[in-house]
């Protein structure tokens, strides 16, 4: 029997997700550790050596200028195929170009517009709740998202808990938080209703509450928090999906607010963040019930998280990009 919320989130004929072939990998050959982790994600999801792309990146750069960023983006895009549909950067830093993150800049170009103002609105995305087809085939859009490099060690780790989300669909929880930091429950709304996915083996639950506490199978985890506590306490499911809205959880390696990288090293396989002031319009920030109902229709996690955000400009996407748990 399907319950209501379970038809809310049942898909009719699943739209191809993208697949290795389709993903190109770009290394910092300046950077040990972006060489050594592209090499074992290159050879996890058996992505072909036409996709890799070498690059040179000094220094690390938390922010590039848009002078900066022009020509990186042109050596890259001087080697994709026409059939790559998305790209993976291999690095931490650089994490934003001007107010910009870097991966919508790549994605969508620079929005130069917002930096004068950065809490104005964003450019809206044609990409957001798309249903079906390819971002770059259909929408001219290549996705973009970063694996971090910090530890070797983590970013395989990170990399094995995306490849084993697509082997099963295990039992999970996924949970949202309207927390006491009022300004940060804008996206609270979408929220979808709490309830019992069994075709999904996924139960949903809204708390009122500022942190989860010793939880396990968490396959999401949606928030408003400047500093999210007990991550430690927690176990994420492979191929789950956590952030938290707050102003400057894409400064990756800022120490302002809580980082979002902090959710990958607590075990979710992908995050999002913002790297300049936002404000808190839920359209910057992932939409809860599009992330859900698209990362449940077999969409991988890059697809799943771009098409939940409106207006996607400031936001840094961050993790394992082909986790597909609900892949059948």
């Amino acid at each position: 029997m399907h319950t209501h919320a379970d038809a809310q989130f049942a898909s009719s004929a699943m739209p191809p997700a993208l697949t290795a072939g389709q993903l190109a990998l770009v290394v910092n050959d300046d950077e040990p550790n972006s060489v050594a982790i592209a090499e074992y994600y290159r050879q996890a999801r058996n992505i072909p050596a036409a996709n890799i792309i070498h690059v040179r990146i000094p220094n690390r750069p938390r922010k590039l200028s848009a002078g900066e960023f022009a020509p990186l983006k042109k050596q890259i895009d001087s080697q994709l195929k026409p059939e790559i549909q998305a790209v993976l950067m291999v690095w931490t830093a650089p994490y934003a170009v001007e107010c910009n993150s870097i991966t919508s800049a790549f994605t969508l170009g620079l929005d130069a517009g917002l930096c004068s103002s950065s809490c104005g609105v964003g450019q809206p995305s044609s990409y957001f709740n798309a249903a079906r087809g390819l971002p770059y085939g259909d929408y001219k859009m290549r996705l973009s998202m970063l694996l971090p490099t910090e530890s070797v060690a983590q970013a395989k780790e990170l990399i094995d808990r995306g490849v084993s989300a697509g082997f099963r669909v295990q039992e999970a929880n996924a949970y949202y938080l309207m927390t006491s930091e009022t300004a940060r429950n804008s996206r609270a709304p979408f929220f979808p209703p709490a309830g019992r996915l069994p075709s999904k083996k996924l139960n949903i639950k809204r708390l009122r509450a500022d942190e989860l506490d010793g939880a396990s199978d968490i396959m999401v985890y949606q928030t408003g928090m400047a500093r999210v506590g007990k991550l430690e306490t927690l176990k994420f499911a492979p191929g789950a999906l956590a952030d938290h809205l707050t102003s400057y959880g894409g400064d990756l390696l800022g120490t302002g607010q809580m980082s979002s990288l902090r959710w990958l090293e607590a075990g979710a396989t992908a995050s999002y963040g913002s790297v300049s002031e936002p404000c808190n319009y839920w359209q910057k920030f992932p939409q809860p019930t599009v992330l859900l109902q698209r990362y449940l229709s077999g969409d991988t996690a890059i697809e799943a998280y771009w098409k939940s955000v409106a207006w996607p400009a400031q936001g840094v996407f961050i993790g394992e990009p082909l986790s597909t748990p609900y892949r059948r």
